[in-house]
């Protein structure tokens, strides 16, 4: 059975992380994974690393899927990044809300959910991007309900979304009836699962508490 994967990377911020991003990825490039996704920040500074990762790796011949975020962005600057990434051949974007930046208040930006960053995007440029979104097995730390963030999820794939990757979860009975109950409202699309390697007890139980994922006992 052939598995396929994605591995997502941060843009580095210093000159050594550049250099240590080249060596990983051309490690995991080994492995064969369907792309590279880039995640994107709320500063300036961090989206424009965004954009020189994603040109370089696909300068490489990657297949790369640059993260674009509704917090912080506006009509005119997402326009002016799918302009950019169609120019350049890119053909896969991921879509999401994003984090509000520690100490921020508000949700400044044009876009207040991801299926309204959705819609824009098809919007603008049809069928061009694989758009893809996140889903949250355990629901979204800020959700209401369960049954309310299922249903934020069905507003993203009814906006266009051609596929989404899930939270990462430990709990795989979550996951499962996250996918059933997507199945159940008629959301046909690929619900991908999120993997995070444990290589630090401490930062996976400090992240996890904030993202809402279980881990289990064992």
């Amino acid at each position: 059975m052939t598995v396929n994967v994605s591995f997502e990377f941060f843009p580095p911020r210093t000159p050594e992380g550049v250099m240590k991003l080249r060596a990983v990825r051309r490690e995991l490039t080994t492995l064969k994974p369907e792309y590279f996704s880039v995640t994107f920040g709320a500063g300036g500074s961090t989206r424009e690393g965004t954009w020189n990762t994603v040109v370089e790796m696909q300068d490489e011949g990657l297949s790369v899927a640059p993260h674009i975020s509704c917090i912080g962005t506006t009509r005119e600057s997402v326009r002016t990044l799918l302009a950019g990434y169609r120019e350049r051949g890119i053909r896969r974007i991921v879509a999401l809300r994003g984090d509000m930046p520690s100490g921020a208040a508000g949700g400044a930006g044009d876009f207040r959910y991801a299926n309204e960053l959705v819609e824009f995007a098809r919007a603008e440029t049809g069928d061009w991007f694989h758009i893809t979104v996140a889903a949250y097995p355990e629901y979204h730390p800020q959700s209401h309900s369960p049954v309310a963030d299922l249903q934020s999820f069905v507003r993203k794939v009814d906006a266009g979304a051609d596929s989404a990757i899930t939270q990462y979860f430990y709990n795989f009975d979550a996951y499962a009836r996250f996918v059933d109950d997507a199945r159940g409202l008629g959301c046909n699309v690929p619900i991908v699962a999120g993997v995070m390697p444990i290589a630090s007890y401490t930062q996976l139980a400090r992240f996890s508490d904030t993202c809402g994922a279980e881990i289990p006992r064992w």
